[in-house]
């Protein structure tokens, strides 16, 4: 490799790891502020109150949570290990857990900013078929979903046999009620002047710094090994690899996923930067992310014991990979015909 080339290898790289860190910073500085607000602001007892008493019934909700109470993966898992205290169930906190981070407005916005067009991209001088803003909204909102409740299920069968052995001792409720989803109000002997609105706004303030700076970093991160991986893996080396290969291409975008450890608030624009890449694979990349990536087992080890850890790991990523795979069979099938046809039909046309 000669000066010039790799000079322009020096230019983008630094093209594609800006373009990277100031799409996603927006939604990162939106996303610490209403953390803030959230963490200072709201009555947490509030959302026990909002599921029903069937269990099922409180998973289905629980995973939908994120749309009322937005936040990003790693400002949900304290949240969650309080409400396990306060005597929520554990496939309920599961269910937001995984779900929150991806099923909240802020995330399926940006992911709608970060796909917004790509149904026009083109490779080799034709349509790549690739999902648009809305296509790859409703997908990873769809699978989020489902990845979700199963596991959920999954996890409340198995904490009808072990209880609440299955979390660390911090996490675990004062008062054993499996069959009550009450909670124990924590707030009760608080200091009256604590709640002056200028003390407020310093956590407030304090909250969403953390938050900003915590999130910041592993962005830049990703968007560094997101930039070296554009470099080394060539828009052409992709496109042939997803499209020859698309199980190599899935298992490969879900090992990004856990690797690069970015935030839902930004994946998606890291994600998008790999254009030609076939949706199904980017879809797994958008889905697996912010349920399991390496910050966030190290987390899960201060509220879950290793046997529920790897529980959860194993349901999400078979089933990530299972609707992938399933994914990829109707889009490359159905969607020239469903969501092309005026393409498709003069390429018939042509031929």
């Amino acid at each position: 490799m000669d000066s010039a080339q790799a000079l322009d290898k020096i230019k983008d790289f630094i093209l594609i790891f800006t373009s990277i860190f100031y799409e996603a910073l927006p939604f990162i500085v939106i996303g610490s502020l209403l953390a803030g607000l959230l963490e200072e602001l709201l009555p947490q007892k509030l959302i026990a109150r909002l599921l029903p008493r069937n269990r099922l019934f409180a998973i289905l909700i629980g995973a939908l949570l994120g749309l009322i109470f937005p936040m990003c993966e790693c400002g949900i898992i304290p949240v969650m290990r309080r409400l396990l205290r306060k005597g929520l169930p554990l496939s309920c906190c599961v269910a937001y857990l995984l779900a929150g981070p991806i099923i909240n407005p802020l995330v399926l916005l940006s992911t709608f900013v970060a796909f917004d067009g790509m149904e026009n991209a083109t490779e080799n001088g034709a349509l790549a078929y690739q999902m648009g803003g809305i296509a790859m909204v409703l997908t990873r909102m769809g699978m989020a979903y489902l990845v979700s409740v199963g596991t959920s299920l999954i996890v409340d069968r198995l904490h009808q046999k072990n209880g609440d052995e299955l979390l660390m001792p911090l996490a675990k409720p004062p008062v054993k009620s499996p069959l009550s989803l009450d909670v124990i109000d924590e707030d009760n002997g608080r200091d009256p002047s604590e709640m002056h609105w200028f003390k407020r706004a310093s956590r407030i303030s304090e909250t969403a710094l953390h938050d900003f700076i915590d999130i910041t970093v592993f962005l830049t991160i990703g968007a560094l090994l997101a930039a070296f991986t554009r470099i080394w893996l060539t828009h052409d080396a992709i496109s042939e690899l997803s499209r020859s290969h698309i199980i190599l291409a899935v298992l490969l975008m879900m090992a990004l996923a856990v690797v690069l450890c970015l935030c839902s608030e930004a994946d998606a624009f890291v994600a998008a930067s790999f254009v030609t890449l076939r949706p199904a694979a980017k879809a797994a990349f958008l889905v697996l992310g912010p349920m399991l990536d390496l910050k966030l087992y190290m987390m899960y080890t201060r509220v879950f014991k290793p046997r529920l850890i790897w529980t959860i790991i194993i349901s999400v990523v078979i089933q990530v990979f299972v609707y992938t795979m399933l994914l990829h069979g109707f889009w490359e099938n159905f969607a020239p015909k469903v969501f092309f046809p005026k393409v498709e039909s003069i390429t018939q046309n042509s031929r």
